[in-house]
């Protein structure tokens, strides 16, 4: 076998139907188009149209809505926290917050702020945290260490009702 007689194999590659090339190619005159109308024309596209039934988008019940102040939250772990300070990119005697985690490459962008999660192996040191949320997990593994997280976000409380 030499490199100039490789070929694919027959039937491989399909060739595409050349349309409005005369009666005789099968997809003349109208081009599979049919007849007149709105469709035979250029520039016509009736998406979700199934002649005059429901439309599958009309059909199917709407379900929820996205709300547009919602904050959004970037998610940081404890293990991460600690694999950074065992690579000296954190300073563990200074404050963690957002600029600190976005300087030691641990987040592109804090976003609505930053919110401490529990995952991973966190190694008993006193650390100090200034973030937007935290998980009750990684507030206690925080202060079983003898560190402390500042919440920056205060979360409302439910008031009584009178």
């Amino acid at each position: 076998m030499k490199l100039n007689e490789i070929r694919d194999n027959p039937g491989a590659r399909k060739a595409r139907t050349r349309i409005g090339r005369g009666i005789g190619s099968g997809k003349g005159k109208t081009g599979g188009r049919g007849g007149k109308g709105q469709t035979a024309r250029t520039g016509v596209a009736i998406n979700g149209f199934e002649g005059g039934q429901m439309p599958l988008h009309r059909r199917i019940p709407k379900r929820g809505f996205k709300n547009p102040t919602r904050a959004d939250y970037v998610v940081v772990n404890l293990g991460a926290v600690q694999k950074a300070i065992d690579a000296k990119k954190l300073d563990a005697d200074a404050v963690i917050d957002g600029a600190a985690l976005i300087a030691a490459g641990l987040l592109r962008r804090a976003h609505d702020g930053v919110r401490l999660l529990a995952k991973g192996e966190f190694v008993a040191k006193k650390l100090k945290f200034s973030v937007a949320g935290a998980s009750a997990a990684a507030i206690a593994a925080v202060e079983n260490a003898g560190g402390s997280v500042e919440l920056l976000v205060k979360k409302a409380e439910p008031e009584a009702a009178a």
